[in-house]
């Protein structure tokens, strides 16, 4: 009894970890599908076509910017080489960096589109900032690029926020993403870095369901 009450001690924050980023994979499916379903406040379908990953990071706090804390967690899915669809999801954390007017929400939620696979390398690496090491501007809303600018189009990474149901563009400059090997390992298994579960053909684990069959649905990679 004394042993199975110890397996039981030492799983338990495996087992938590697990249902918190099986919930994140559940609510970044859920801002994807109902960002994506607003008439004409939608990311623009060709530029998800044309993007090499997606970041989703659902419900900032406004408490962490008070704090100075982490941000946020959420997951990056890039494109494989062959484009057979979006990689299974690796988790990622944001810290630091200026949200600007968001700061004054109650919760936030963030997508961005990395346009590039130089970009979408090193935002494979351990760590990777915003504004430093990528370009990074607000991206447009609605159905089509048309409603962007030229140095819109130009940027190596497009990001957009909702906050108190407002949908807008979002330059997030000096924020740091990280990979989050805790959750990759509550979601895989394993201590996976990004780069593994994003470029081995990891399978998705099943709560990222959803997640995957929108990405795909949304942004089908076009054939040249």
């Amino acid at each position: 009894m004394r042993t199975l009450m110890a397996v039981l001690l030492v799983s338990s924050p495996l087992f938590g970890g697990q249902r918190d980023a099986d919930r994140r994979l559940d609510e970044s499916a859920a801002v994807l599908s109902e960002i994506m379903a607003a008439p004409d406040k939608s990311i623009p379908e060709d530029l998800l076509r044309k993007a090499h990953c997606i970041v989703i990071v659902p419900g900032l706090k406004k408490g962490a910017f008070i704090v100075g804390g982490k941000y946020g967690k959420g997951f990056v899915s890039c494109r494989p080489r062959n484009d057979a669809g979006w990689s299974a999801p690796a988790a990622v954390r944001i810290e630091g960096g200026s949200f600007g007017f968001q700061i004054g929400g109650s919760e936030t939620d963030v997508v961005m589109l990395v346009m590039n696979d130089r970009d979408a390398n090193k935002l494979l690496s351990s760590q990777f900032t915003l504004g430093g090491e990528g370009e990074v501007a607000a991206g447009p809303v609605g159905r089509a690029t048309s409603a962007g600018t030229d140095a819109t189009m130009r940027a190596k990474i497009l990001s957009w926020s909702r906050s108190r149901g407002v949908f807008a563009g979002l330059s997030l400059q000096g924020a740091t993403l990280r990979q989050d090997l805790d959750d990759n390992e509550a979601l895989y298994g394993k201590r996976l870095k990004n780069r593994e579960v994003v470029t081995q053909s990891v399978a998705p684990p099943t709560a990222a369901s959803r997640l995957m069959s929108l990405l795909n649905t949304y942004s089908p990679r076009e054939k040249s």
